[in-house]
């Protein structure tokens, strides 16, 4: 029988890059399933690959495949699915992605019950008592007409709660995009975020083009949405990131934003709530 968090909270495992491992009540959801090792390349398209810098904190065998509810993959690139996921998650096993995604995984991977979302589209998932709706958010990963060249990104809004439909946790999974007009929207809608997660890591391709935030970025984002608790991923597990945490904490130190910040290390668990972050 699984683990349980306390009741109305989430436990975290940080697995590596983006990759979570949310445990809510009776679901669990693993997020951008990325298990190379170090030494091997992601391939980015266009015959572009980054090499891994580090190792992944669980190998994708030691998942609780029998517990998994569900993935959430913000995107299709080869630092957030990549071939070791490909072959060891279950075919049968539901994704929650882009449209985009959704044709891709279902088409040439074979996993037949992928969900595309459009941007504010939802979906809800159970399990026993525990519910979950997950909400495609705006999204950017490249700027101006380059974006036709990336696969398309959503972020994504994952609400907790019970049969009842009482929301308990609100989460947000950033995503990789970058800082953009369209994220406002978010902080419209959703004032209240109990944990942000911030895709950061400035990655840079060949020319210099950066398609993740970085951090003065990421720390402008924390302006925006100013969520009781961040929480940021996907900064130096691969060489085409060119912005360190250390960079991030301290611009968003710089802010004022140190009581939001969580330091959770891979391999390292947290368990939020609305109220706390342990």
């Amino acid at each position: 029988m699984q683990h349980r968090p306390p009741e109305g909270t989430s436990e975290i495992l940080f697995i590596g890059n983006a990759t979570l491992l949310i445990r809510y009540g009776e679901l669990t959801l693993l997020t951008d399933p990325n298990f190379l090792h170090r030494g091997q390349y992601a391939h980015l398209g266009y015959g572009l690959v980054s090499r891994r810098l580090t190792e992944p904190a669980i190998d994708v065998a030691e998942l609780p495949h029998e517990d998994l509810d569900a993935v959430v993959l913000s995107h299709l690139h080869g630092d957030h699915f990549d071939r070791v996921a490909r072959r060891g998650l279950d075919r049968g096993l539901p994704f929650v992605t882009t449209p985009h995604g959704s044709l891709v995984l279902k088409r040439l991977f074979g996993f037949r019950r992928a969900t595309g979302l459009r941007t504010w589209q939802s979906h809800t998932l159970r399990h026993g008592d525990s519910s979950v709706r997950i909400t495609s958010l705006p999204g950017r990963h490249a700027p101006g007409p380059v974006r036709a060249l990336l696969p398309p990104v959503m972020g994504s809004l994952l609400e907790f709660g019970d049969r009842s439909g009482d929301i308990r946790l609100v989460l947000y999974l950033s995503g990789d995009t970058l800082m953009y007009d369209g994220l406002r929207v978010i902080a419209e809608r959703y004032p209240d975020i109990h944990l942000a997660v911030l895709h950061l890591g400035g990655t840079t391709l060949p020319g210099g083009l950066v398609v993740t935030m970085d951090a003065e970025q990421g720390a402008d984002l924390l302006d925006l949405l100013r969520p009781r608790r961040a929480l940021p991923v996907h900064y130096d597990d691969y060489t085409v990131f060119r912005s360190p945490l250390e960079d991030f904490l301290a611009e968003a130190g710089r802010r004022g934003h140190d009581a939001r910040l969580v330091r959770c290390a891979p391999g390292e668990r947290v368990t939020v709530g609305a109220e706390r972050t342990a």
